[in-house]
């Protein structure tokens, strides 16, 4: 029996998602969160086999809810699960040790297989996609400004739209997270961009691309 946990903000996701597992003879759904903070207690408390996790959550990204999960559970499974096709969530899941990454369009039947099989030990990602990770992870940043080799990929991400003029609101309806999330990170990168404002990180950003251009 493969014991499964299921982190959705929407009862009626979750409701679903458990009559349709709780079907299956080796399949059981032991919990339920709402929160990536209820699904850090409730792993730790009911000890699924696979927990099925939604990216966007309320509280925090459902990407550093696997990333808290696996570290404290490295046997445990976790299936992320977004309604949006997005690369930098799923280089971010892979990165926090997600087993795999399905859109909640995918059919019932290819969701339960995935659960399945992450359930005994399989994984889920394409191996192209995990090729070009760890191809990342080897050669982050190249030669580029050492100030900008400081972030994270997701506040690279974060910056670029900055640099395209986007509010925090804007940016965080593009990549699923919450505006006070994204506020968070804006203020992380004009820490480690050492500038006191959007408009200078836009600026910088800026100027460090057209010195890699004339470079280059």
């Amino acid at each position: 029996m493969i014991k499964v946990m299921l982190v959705d903000d929407h009862e009626v996701v979750r409701q679903g998602l458990r009559s349709m597992l709780d079907a299956q003879e080796d399949l059981e759904v032991v919990a339920e969160a709402g929160t990536a903070g209820e699904a850090v207690l409730r792993a730790r408390s009911y000890k699924p086999d696979v927990v099925v996790l939604d990216v966007r959550l309320p509280d925090r990204s459902g990407v550093l809810a696997c990333r808290d999960i696996r570290a404290e559970h490295p046997d445990m499974a976790v299936l992320m699960l977004t309604s949006f096709s997005d690369d930098q969530a799923l280089f971010d899941s892979i990165m926090a040790g997600a087993a795999g990454y399905v859109l909640k369009q995918i059919r019932g039947s290819e969701l339960v297989d995935g659960v399945r099989r992450v359930g005994n030990g399989e994984s889920l990602l394409d191996p192209a996609v995990t090729a070009r990770v760890l191809e990342r992870v080897r050669n982050p940043k190249g030669d580029e400004d050492p100030r900008l080799a400081r972030l994270t990929p997701t506040e690279a991400r974060i910056l670029e739209m900055i640099a395209e003029g986007r509010t925090n609101r804007e940016i965080g309806e593009r990549i699923h997270l919450a505006e006070k999330t994204v506020k968070n990170y804006v203020s992380t990168i004009l820490t480690k961009l050492q500038v006191s404002r959007r408009a200078e990180a836009a600026a910088y950003l800026a100027e460090r691309r057209n010195r890699h251009d004339n470079d280059g």
